[in-house]
């Protein structure tokens, strides 16, 4: 028998993000899961290291990398449009959900445990927060990129994905922007002389 879904995690690659917004650099889904996952790797090393977090950055990891699995199915909701009327956005995570079940099931069986976690997440653990948090930096450095090359179409969108990421609780985030994010709004030749 034939499993997909591998096949499609592969087409996350065709799910454009930022659909309400000018982009100057497009994004899909598989390159902001990437960056997802990398940022919040470092982010649980840096708990662990500088706060004595217990995070397991393997499961960090993975988490980043299938955290928007579902939109393969649902695409990517501006964040605006789903979060502008509850009732939208609690049919949104059904849909979601749905999502999920079917790629679930697209797995060999014995392999079902093991990536259900990572598909249907468990908004209450230290892992899921850090890569919640990691979701909100790549969306920081997105706008951060565009005001780069000109586009002010991100402006606010900066403006407000900051403050949220100014009210998460964690140092080692807060340490990760001050660290490592400005280096985004910067050009090879200034960041290759730092």
């Amino acid at each position: 028998m034939a499993h997909h879904f591998f096949a499609y995690i592969s087409r996350m690659r065709f799910i454009r993000r930022w659909g309400l917004m000018r982009n100057t650099l497009p994004e899909n889904d598989l390159e902001h899961a990437a960056q997802t996952a990398v940022i919040a790797h470092a982010i649980a090393l840096m708990g662990n290291a500088r706060y004595h977090r217990a995070y397991d950055p393997g499961r960090v990891l993975a988490l980043g990398l299938y955290h928007d699995a579902a939109e393969v199915i649902t695409g990517d909701m501006p964040t605006p449009v789903k979060h502008h009327n509850p009732l939208i956005l609690k049919e949104y995570e059904k849909l979601e959900d749905m999502a999920a079940e079917r790629l679930i099931v697209l797995l060999p069986p014995d392999l079902r445990p093991d990536y259900k976690p990572l598909i249907f997440h468990d908004e209450s653990t230290p892992e899921w927060r850090v890569v919640k948090a990691a979701d909100r930096i790549c969306a920081y450095i997105k706008c951060l990129e565009e005001e780069q090359y000109g586009n002010h179409e991100f402006d606010s969108a900066r403006k407000t994905v900051l403050a949220s990421i100014r009210k998460i609780e964690l140092p080692e985030v807060q340490d990760f922007m001050e660290e490592c994010v400005p280096g985004f709004a910067m050009t090879l030749d200034e960041i290759s002389e730092g």
